[in-house]
Parts: C-alpha cells; sequence; structure tokens
C-alpha cells in the first residue's frame, strides 16, 4: 500500500471516529475518483453512516460527509459555489478549465479545497469549501489575461451541468485499447503509445496495460486528448462485434 492510500485511509478513520464519538457531522476534503474508490473499499468498516457529495449529480470530484443517525436526513454538505465571470464580456478571451484552476491554485489553495470546476461560455462556476470561499470571492481578479468577478452563484439547480459527445460504435472487445481507439479514433499503435507513456487513466488511476477491461461507469481520462464515461455494451453485431457507448466530454 502506497504511502498516500495509508495517510488517506488514516484521515478518514479519524474524522469517522471524531463523527461517532462527538454524534456531529464532519467531512472530508474533496476526493478524486481514485481516493473515492479507496473510501468505498472501506466505507462498511467505518463507525457512521458516510456518504459522497460533490454538489450536484454528474459530480467529479467529492467529499466524504461523515453522519450520525439524527443528521443523516438533515445535514446540508458544506460546498460552495462561486461563479466567476469577466468582468468585461465584451472583451474577454477564451478560458479553459486549466486557466480557471491554475488561477485558483496560485491563491495559496490548496487542490482539495476546490472541488468540479463547470465552464458556461466564458462563466465558471467554481465548486469548493466554505473554509476557501472567501479568499476566492476576495482575491481572484484575473484568469488569464481577463479581470473577473467573483460572487455566490444565486441558483445551484440552474448550473449547467457538463455536456457530451455520445458516441457509439462496435469494439471486438471491451478492452482498454479497442475502446480508446474509438473514442479518439486512433491506431491501436498510438493507442499503445499513450497507454506505455503512462498517459491513461481509469477512475483517476494510471493504467498501463492495453488489455485494463473497463466496466460500466469508468471515468477514462488521457492527457492531451480529453476525458470520457464508458457507458458499458450492448448487443452484438453479426460478426460477433459488441456495440458500445461512450460519453466524452466536450
Amino acid at each position: 500500500m502506497e504511502k498516500e492510500e495509508q495517510l488517506l485511509r488514516r484521515r478518514l478513520e479519524e474524522l469517522a471516529g471524531t463523527s461517532y464519538q462527538r454524534d456531529i457531522p464532519l467531512y472530508s476534503d474533496f476526493l478524486n475518483l481514485n481516493e473515492q474508490t479507496i473510501f468505498l473499499s472501506m466505507m462498511s468498516s467505518l463507525p457512521v453512516a458516510c456518504r459522497l457529495e460533490g454538489g450536484y449529480d454528474l459530480a467529479e470530484r467529492k467529499i466524504v460527509c461523515f453522519l450520525p443517525v439524527r443528521e443523516q436526513d438533515l445535514a446540508k454538505p458544506p460546498i460552495c459555489v462561486i461563479k466567476i465571470a469577466p468582468t468585461a464580456p465584451k472583451f474577454a478571451r477564451p478560458c479553459t478549465h486549466r486557466d480557471y484552476l491554475g488561477a485558483i491554485l496560485n491563491l495559496g489553495i490548496d487542490r482539495g479545497k476546490t472541488g468540479d470546476l463547470l465552464l458556461d461560455g466564458n462563466v465558471c462556476y467554481c465548486f469548493c469549501l466554505p473554509s476557501v470561499s472567501g479568499l476566492i470571492l476576495e482575491q481572484l481578479v484575473n484568469v488569464g489575461h481577463n479581470p473577473v468577478t467573483c460572487r455566490l452563484a444565486d441558483d445551484i439547480e440552474n448550473i449547467p451541468g457538463p455536456s457530451f459527445e455520445e458516441i457509439t460504435g462496435s469494439v471486438a472487445s471491451e478492452r482498454l485499447d479497442a475502446i480508446l481507439a474509438l473514442a479518439y479514433r486512433l491506431s491501436r499503435g498510438k493507442v499503445g503509445e499513450c497507454v506505455s507513456s503512462e498517459r491513461v487513466f481509469v477512475n483517476g488511476r494510471c493504467v498501463t496495460a492495453n488489455s485494463h477491461s473497463l466496466r460500466e461507469g469508468d471515468v477514462v481520462s488521457v492527457r492531451g486528448l480529453g476525458k470520457f464515461i464508458y457507458k458499458g455494451s450492448g448487443s452484438l453485431s453479426k460478426k460477433g462485434r459488441t456495440f458500445v457507448t461512450i460519453l466524452k466530454y466536450q
């Protein structure tokens, strides 16, 4: 077991134990997909009820909520949503997810304090913990070359979720290399280069085996190419190939 995993397990156990002993709700920092997998593997051994929350239904980064019995149906996760918009929209240059994340982290904020960043045109919605919301609201004044204004989002329900391109096709099997070739229209050789150069991650964990089998719901990212959700397989073609569906982030 790697040291980072040991530290995470210890921290989650401490939070669960304190929540149980003091009978109060407690919350972790935001976890990536790999860290969530670690949490789920140990959840049944924790002394209190737990659930993952990210601020919206399709959230990727989530916090763990440790909840005493009396709080299980009442506790609202402590997640703030900050709307980041250009001060002069007419003259604003396009900014990427990396631009927004870099500007936020440059304030000295740890990545674990921030969740997903959702882009809607030239506006970004940042999910974060209350402990850093004030800093972002007061100190984030530029993203890229754009002066920006930050405020708490009024109506969280109307915040747009991520948009996807649905890709369907047939593959010989649900091997990682076959699905990657379909998702990014790459040759098997190019796919092999991506995998061997440690650019491919499944649920936040680096995968270096072309033969790795994907399962429904797996989130796959390739550095430099993007990210998709594998939705699973369907019927077989007359030639015995498997039809699969992919939701590719746009």
